[in-house]
């Protein structure tokens, strides 16, 4: 039991070949797009997960080992040091364009499996220190009002109309990303606005996180284009977009098309049905146990070591990097994604009038 953190070095897998990836000039700069995103949704295709949950006893000691927290806290200082080989990196002058490309969307990689997948498990800790280091991995993607969106809007109006970050029915990728990374933005300067009005606190002052979050944000880009120069700053900005499109993607296919039920002004309670999971081995890992997301939204306490699986969640046919992929081709994803929501709808009913 003590040496189950093990398994969980496999998320260590990204950094490794992003680092890889940044340092190749030529077609290799690309590995890890095509490992990441084509090796291993293969082997998650032909893949079944074990729906098996931990004991009482066994999540105990999974709860309280530090293991599992310290394969978390390194991912700071790792994507810091990604963050700088990629940007000296694109000090070189003689990377062809294609080449820099690939090692743009690999750096964009470890910002969205990496960076943003290990600031969203930190952001839902209780302790200052951990939290503090989830608004630090958001810094490097320019993407920090995720923070206070995810954990004060996301979680409290998930799987409805109201929330910018659950897919709806019919929508495409593309438009969900517009709607998504506009609302969200917006969303959480005014839960910010209502937060220091309960505190009788100055919108625009210094107490205003998401001011504050904007401004670091543009220190952080004055200081790339001061020390690397200009380009290097806009190929940051490339792999930041890149991880907060990778971020919206799995946004995207979490909750796309499952609604809560509305009665009077009140919404039923967030339940597992309410997410899409998935139990394949490999996303599993390399995601810290993201996919199994009903239970995160269930209960966003617990730990990603402790999440179960229920039989009532909505199972994705494949793990998250196949889904993900899928997303890009509306056309398909329609086809097998809103079948699975009316098959879905007609168990609900017969469960009803049961």
């Amino acid at each position: 039991m003590k040496m189950r953190f093990l398994k969980y070095l496999l998320v260590y897998l990204t950094p490794a070949i992003v680092v890889f990836s940044i340092q190749q000039d030529n077609i290799l700069a690309y590995t890890s797009l095509i490992i990441l995103f084509g090796v291993v949704p293969v082997i998650e295709l032909f893949t079944k997960g074990s729906t098996e949950n931990l004991t009482e006893v066994e999540e105990e000691v999974a709860r309280k080992d530090i293991a599992y927290d310290l394969l978390l806290y390194l991912m700071v200082p790792i994507q810091y040091l990604i963050l700088v080989v990629f940007l000296l990196k694109t000090a070189d002058p003689g990377v062809p364009f294609y080449a820099r490309l690939g090692q743009t969307l690999s750096f964009g990689m470890a910002c969205g499996i990496l960076g943003i997948n290990a600031a969203h498990e930190l952001g839902h800790r209780s302790t200052r220190y951990e939290r503090m280091m989830s608004k630090m991995l958001l810094l490097t993607t320019q993407y920090m009002h995720f923070y206070i969106e995810h954990n004060r809007g996301h979680h409290k109006n998930v799987s409805t109309d109201e929330d910018p970050a659950s897919g709806r029915k019919g929508e495409n990728v593309y438009s969900f990303y517009i709607r998504s990374i506009r609302d969200s933005w917006i969303s959480a300067w005014k839960l910010e606005k209502e937060r220091l009005k309960k505190l009788g606190k100055n919108n625009i002052s210094l107490n205003n996180e998401m001011l504050i979050y904007q401004i670091i944000q543009v220190l952080f880009l004055l200081a790339i284009a001061l020390f690397f120069g200009l380009k290097s700053l806009a190929w940051y900005m490339g792999g930041a977009v890149t991880g907060f499109l990778l971020l919206e993607t799995v946004n995207y296919i979490e909750h796309y098309g499952l609604r809560r039920k509305k009665t009077g002004n009140r919404y039923e309670r967030t339940m597992p049905v309410h997410s899409w999971n998935s139990n394949h081995p490999l996303g599993r890992l390399v995601l810290l146990e993201l996919s199994r997301h009903s239970d995160h939204h269930y209960m966003a306490s617990r730990k990603y070591q402790v999440l179960r699986h229920f039989d009532e969640s909505p199972q994705m046919p494949t793990g998250y990097p196949g889904m993900m992929i899928l997303s890009l081709f509306p056309p398909l994803w329609f086809h097998i994604m809103d079948r699975r929501i009316e098959n879905l709808k007609s168990e609900n009913k017969a469960n009803d009038l049961a």
